[in-house]
Parts: C-alpha cells; structure tokens; sequence
C-alpha cells in the first residue's frame, strides 16, 4: 500500500469505526447554523428508527429498498425515452425519511415520506375507497375549516400528469411500480413546526394502491416540478442535513431562507444542476470522473453523461440509501478498492453488496483508500465512514456502493454528516462537510 493515499479503519466496540489517519486528516470546523428571520426547518426520522438493528441491518433493509427504487427510475426511463403516448409515470413512493407536518385547521399531525425524486404531495383522506393501513388517522376534509377543492382551471391542476375534471380536478399519479394514489386535488393549510402555510395544492388521495407508502400517511414531493413543496413556497432554497445511518439522533430539513449557509470557499463545494426536460423533477448533477487513493480511474467522458431522452445521468437523492454507478464505471471503482485493500475478499454474497472484504481476526485498525467524485467544478473528498461498513461480528467490511445499467445515482450514505444546499434560483448544489446532529 505504498503511495496510497489512504484512511484508517479502527475498531470500536462490535463495530469498525472510520477515522481518517493524521496524514490524511484536514482540519474542519463545525459551522453555526446562521439565524434567520424566515423560512422553517423540519426534523426528520429515518424509517428503520426505533428498529433493534446493527449499522449493516440498515444499510441491508435500505439496499433492498433501493433496489426497488432503481428499478422504479429505469422504468420511467424507458417510458420517457419510448416514442409511446401513454403518460410516463413519475418517481417511486418509498423513501428512506419521514417528516412530520400538520394538515388542515384545526391541524391533524402526520408523518409523511419525505421524496426528492417526485413532486406531489399527497396524504390518504375519507372517505376511502382503497386505502393502506397508516399510524395515524386518516384525514377527514370535512372537519378541516381550510380545506377547498382545487379548480379544474388552475395551474396545478393542468400540470398534474394526468387528470380529469368531475366534482373539481381529479388526479391519478402513478409511481411506476404500478403503486398510485388517486382522488381530489385540494388547497389546504400546512404546518411544519411553529409554521403554517396556507393554499397549499396536494393530493386528497381515496384510492391508494401499491407497496412502500405505509411508512408514513402520504407524501412530500422535494422535486423541482411545479406541485412540489419547494415550488408552491416559492423558496428558491432548501437544505437537509442527514445523520450517519446508525445515530439515533433526527436528520434535519431546512426550508427558505433558513437553507442558507455561510462558509468560505475551501469548506463549501458548490456544482451546477442540470435539468432535463424529459425529466424535469430530478436534481441531475455532472459527475466528471472518480479517484480511489492517488489513482484517477479511466471512466469514460460519456458514462454520467445526460441523454436528451431522458436517459443516462446522475442523479443526487435522498431516498437511496446506497450510490449506485453504472456497470463500467462501478467495476473500475470495485477493481480499485480490490487491488488497493490488502484483504481477502468475500464472495459469499451474505450482506447484499457487491464489494466486500474478510477482515482481520484481532486486528485493530485497517487502511482504506480515498474516494474522492468530482464533479463538475467541486471535487467531493468523502469520509471513510460515508462509502465503507464495516461490522466485527459479521468479520467484514463493504463498500456501500452498487452497479446499474443506465441511470446512476448518488445516494443519502454518501451525503451523510453534509449539509446539502439546493439553490433552484443559482441553479446549484453545494456540500457543506458538517456535523448534523447539532445543527
């Protein structure tokens, strides 16, 4: 392992804890948060919390759950990109995080999937003619003093995928799955927090179909399409904040002006989004290449590119647990990471990833190498702990990355202990190295 740049591996207690090793370290401060006269934050609970499971239980239960996502995005991709003139459904609905909100007035609370990969935002409401069972009550409209139907005539009502106009505008909005909700489309009031926010659109679903939604009561779209909380606030910004995948402590969502961060450039590492027309909701980003330790792997220019059908690309979300990178490049990174770790490697397929290593019996501490993604105008050095699980009893550490075909996305482990800024009105996307749990 010699010119390596590398990290250490330390175990702590059962599990290996990441640390990056002195000559690797860089000095980084965790920032105050800025006070702000507007906007709001929203604290966020990992679904799987409150669960007795071990760091890799949860990163397992979240690979199978994004593995149904994946192969929900590959499916919108192929509509999108087909010369078909069946309506394309949108993004999956379940997601790694849930938020808490208040509907109505006086307000009902009820957790719903927080989704940056979708715009509509729904919750189940009576009566019901097909509804999945939810922790909370179902919300009845009749007993909410703010609640009105939609007119067929507005703006949200025209820019749903598909809808039809009876008793007000009816919408039906698919997830690709075959899961979908379907009713009235209303104005209402919402609450986050100490904050209401009036003739807010969303979904008063009645007949609500398919697998992922009983997490929560419904669901908040993040996407960048015109029914999504983002775009209703008429807030150019929004931030969260997600805390390692085993603390048991809140995640944080940051809306307004409340996002807003102030670092100086060497801290901060801003690129640009990228938008497409065939997909307009997802937060695109151009990722230029990849380096493990010193090594800058031979990925070809086209591999991220975005396709004007709507194919191809990266993709930055939250609701991936994992960082999934089409086949050629990912085979370059596990080839990488095989030949720079001095250990053996496990075949055996037992945690569902597909690259992981038999460690050490008493060993203290192993190397690892640098992951650094640059994209286009920031080069992106993630912590140790951000891309390799390690768990003592089990005797292995992985990579917490997969390989896809097509599409790649870049999920919420590696974004993990960032403050992650969506600028819609820059049209930017800045990392923030930042310790989540106190802000």
């Amino acid at each position: 392992m010699a010119n390596m740049s590398c990290l250490s591996l330390v175990v702590a207690l059962a599990m290996f804890a990441l640390v990056s090793s002195p000559a690797s370290s860089t000095s980084r401060r965790v920032l105050e948060h800025p006070k702000v006269q507007n906007g709001f934050r929203v604290k966020l609970k990992h679904v799987d919390s409150g669960k007795n499971l071990t760091k890799f239980e949860r990163i397992q239960h979240g690979v199978k759950r994004g593995r149904h996502r994946l192969q929900r995005f590959k499916a919108m991709a192929l509509v999108a990109s087909s010369n078909s003139e069946i309506d394309a459904p949108v993004l999956p609905g379940n997601g790694e995080f849930l938020m808490k909100l208040a509907i109505g007035t006086p307000p009902e609370t009820y957790s719903a999937i927080l989704d940056t990969g979708s715009d509509l935002i729904w919750t189940q409401c009576k009566p019901c003619t097909q509804c999945f069972d939810q922790p909370t009550p179902i919300f009845d409209p009749k007993k909410s003093s703010s609640f009105s139907k939609l007119s067929c005539s507005s703006k949200l009502c025209e820019a749903l995928p598909q809808s039809t106009c009876s008793d007000g505008c009816e919408y039906l909005y698919g997830y690709g799955d075959y899961s979908s909700t379907q009713g009235i489309m209303a104005s209402e009031t919402l609450t986050f927090g100490k904050v209401s926010v009036p003739n807010v659109a969303l979904g008063c679903g009645e007949d609500n179909e398919g697998s992922g939604f009983s997490q929560g009561s419904g669901l908040v779209g993040l996407g960048r399409g015109p029914l999504s909380l983002v775009s209703q606030l008429k807030e150019p910004k929004f931030s969260y904040c997600l805390t390692s995948v085993d603390d048991t402590k809140s995640s944080t969502l940051l809306m307004g002006s409340l996002a807003s961060v102030k670092a100086s450039a060497s801290e901060i590492k801003t690129t640009p989004l990228i938008q497409s027309s065939a997909q307009p909701s997802f937060y695109y980003l151009s990722l230029e290449g990849i380096t493990v330790g010193e090594t800058s792997l031979p990925i070809k220019k086209s591999t991220f590119s975005l396709q004007d059908d709507g194919s191809g690309g990266l993709i930055i979300d939250s609701g991936t647990t994992i960082t999934y990178l089409e086949q050629s490049a990912f085979d370059l990174v596990a080839k990488e990471f095989t030949s720079q770790i001095n250990l053996p490697v496990d075949n055996s397929g037992s945690t569902g990833l597909e690259v992981c290593f038999t460690l050490p019996s008493g060993s203290t501490n192993i190397e690892v190498p640098k992951l650094v993604f640059h994209f286009h105008g920031a080069d992106l050095e993630l912590p140790a702990e951000n891309y390799m699980i390690a768990d003592a009893s089990m005797g292995l550490a992985c990579l917490a990355m997969g390989s896809s075909s097509g599409m790649s996305i870049f999920g919420n482990i590696q974004q993990q202990n960032m403050l992650v800024l969506h600028d819609l009105e820059k049209e930017t996307l800045s990392f923030l190295p930042t310790q989540c749990d106190q802000i």
